[in-house]
């Protein structure tokens, strides 16, 4: 049996200088909340300079895998740990165990194992560790970032959470933007351990940060690294269908309800045919997309599934509940409102029927999906933000025009993108033997893997978090990753299109329409009431003379928002320019700027 901790959020505080005992209120209202994260339990340790919070929804052996989970020789602490997600492989660790949880797992593997024990890790994790004789704390995730960590430092230590949000509940903890943060929200490009708000550091995917009395210190632990690829075409078809059943398998486990999401596109599709190959009776969920819905029935019909569509039409996605709660989860502004609202709206929907949910998320990213991993002209920055793909992919980047000539002035944004872009591909490490061309594909798809892929993980946890919803990405196990990002590029377009090394892996898994069917955008609203029902709020937030927005906007480009005629859904800048504008008022609101130069 696998011991499930599906919903958990960690939170806690760092002080040498401090006697933290006394502060278990401080600490319980961090932890408070992430009650979205874990509705059902909550766990705080205290103890001198160290204090750990946690929420949890205990479903198997509710005592064992407790929170704060702590080792002892005899009364002595020895370490504390608060951890969050889902270690997949901790029974295969062959670590002595009291209970069946990975909780227990992972911390006996640092025991054993010292900091070298997150390479042994297999999952996707969120991880604080106190080692008492070393008086450190280790800040852990897991390698592709699929769930997130933050910290603040703060005093002679630091704040650290699952999100801004438990950091901000802190007296220390009090968040602002400077123009920095402004560049790297409005900039549309994802900075590793950038966290937009001012001092405010995200641990990046495959990282450790210890923090000890002599100050912060990061190392990675993991990142995609070139290799010799020396298999034939069949041994790689072969090994990427074997990896990814393996993946799909290993994370099928879960005492609760488990369903899969299914487009009918080949990503989930490829998901749900390997997870019904060891759960006959699964159950999948999909969106009631006009042009998904019928692919999503044919491919549940193919694989034999228990297949439910959700409805979301525009009044859903434009009520202001709604869009609060999705803001609210999310913590930033962002031009792409209607895609996390829907999301949102799916995975409550979800929550109705199930506790965990696999997902296609990540496939694009490592094996080629969008239109710019095969255009020449996307060159010279991210290839999402390139030409013709911008009003599409960058969320904010168009949306800029409407704000006042000072602050545009000031943010340098297309400086910003270049600096970002040249030193994203400085990481990038090459095979010898690699051409042009393929140093060319590897560096797209490091840039896919490390500043793409980590925006729409971050979108998938927030989403499903705020509906108690684990949300598992079999796209993203390590041992995948490592291999395909070193598979050439001419084997991922052997037949001239997009995955088409996916497209073989699974062949004989799903119907041939799926295995033809192209890479279709996530659905956008294409009810004009939907815009009009934007442009009508924006309204109200132009004539609120104590919106924070106002001050930063070109008055006039931002009146013509709402009176320009309503253009194609889903490619329309102007959209993308309300939902923008709508999302910071919000945020602003809550969140002080500070240090402008205007």
């Amino acid at each position: 049996m696998h011991a499930s901790l599906a919903r958990c959020g960690i939170a806690g505080w760092l002080d040498f200088d401090r006697d933290l005992r006394a502060h278990g209120p401080t600490v319980r209202a961090m932890t408070a909340v992430l009650a979205l994260r874990g509705p059902g339990g909550e766990g705080v340790w205290l103890d001198e300079h160290i204090a750990l919070g946690h929420r949890r929804l205990p479903v198997l052996d509710p005592a064992g895998g407790a929170q704060p989970m702590l080792a002892k020789d005899g009364e002595r602490v020895l370490a504390a740990l608060a951890y969050g997600g889902e270690t997949y492989n901790h029974r295969d660790l062959a670590l002595p165990a009291q209970t069946r949880s990975d909780t227990e797992a992972v911390l006996r593997a640092y025991l054993r194992w010292g900091e070298d024990f997150a390479q042994r890790l297999e999952g996707m994790y969120a991880i604080a560790l106190w080692d008492a004789r070393r008086e450190c704390l280790l800040l852990v995730r897991d390698r592709l970032g699929v769930k997130p960590l933050y910290y603040l430092p703060a005093g002679s230590g630091a704040l650290f959470a699952s999100e801004p949000k438990a950091i901000a509940a802190h007296p220390l903890g009090r968040l602002s933007v400077d123009l920095d943060g402004l560049r790297e929200l409005l900039a549309s490009v994802r900075t590793p351990g950038h966290a937009v708000y001012r001092g405010l550091r995200e641990v990046r995917p495959g990282e450790i940060v210890r923090i000890d009395r002599t100050g912060v210190h990061a190392r990675r632990y993991w990142r995609p690294a070139p290799a010799e690829h020396r298999d034939d075409w069949p041994a790689t078809v072969h090994t990427v269908r074997s990896l990814l059943s393996r993946a799909v398998t290993g994370q099928l486990h879960a005492d609760v309800p488990l369903c899969a999401l299914l487009s009918g596109g080949l990503d989930s599709s490829a998901v749900a045919a390997l997870a019904v190959a060891a759960r006959p009776d699964l159950r999948t969920v999909s969106l009631d997309d006009p042009d998904d819905a019928p692919h999503a029935r044919a491919a549940a019909a193919f694989l034999r599934t228990r297949h439910e569509q959700v409805t979301v039409d525009a009044a859903q996605l434009a009520d202001v509940v709604h869009r609060a709660a999705a803001l609210t989860a999310l913590e930033l502004p962002t031009g792409l409102g209607e895609f996390h609202v829907s999301l949102y709206l799916l995975f409550r929907s979800v929550a109705e029927r199930a506790t965990v949910a696999l997902t296609g998320e990540g496939a694009d990213e490592l094996f080629g999906g969008y239109p710019w991993c095969h255009d020449p002209r996307a060159a010279g920055t991210f290839p999402w933000l390139a030409g013709p793909y911008a009003a599409r992919a960058d969320p904010s980047g168009p949306s800029t025009d409407v704000l006042s000539p000072e602050l545009s002035a000031a943010l340098e944004l297309p400086e910003y993108r270049d600096d970002a872009y040249a030193s994203a591909l400085s990481e990038v490490d090459h095979v010898p033997s690699e051409g042009p061309a393929q140093r060319r594909m590897r560096a797209s798809r490091y840039l896919h893997l490390t500043r793409l892929l980590p925006i729409l993980l971050d979108r998938m946890d927030r989403m499903s978090m705020a509906c108690g919803i684990e949300a598992r990405v079999p796209f993203c196990d390590h041992r995948l990753v490592e291999y395909a990002y070193n598979v050439p590029w001419s084997m991922h377009t052997y037949d001239g299109r997009e995955k088409s090394l996916l497209r073989a892996a699974v062949s004989e898994d799903l119907p041939a329409d799926v295995l033809r069917r192209r890479k279709r955008p996530y659905p956008v609203a294409s009810d004009p009431a939907y815009e009009l029902a934007l442009r009508s709020q924006l309204l109200h937030v132009l004539e609120d003379s104590t919106s924070p927005v106002r001050p930063l906007l070109d008055t006039a480009k931002a009146w013509h928002l709402i009176v320009a005629p309503i253009a194609q859904p889903g490619l329309d800048a102007g959209r993308r320019a309300v939902e923008l504008l709508l999302s910071l008022d919000r945020w602003l609101r809550t969140v002080p700027l500070v240090s402008l130069p205007f």
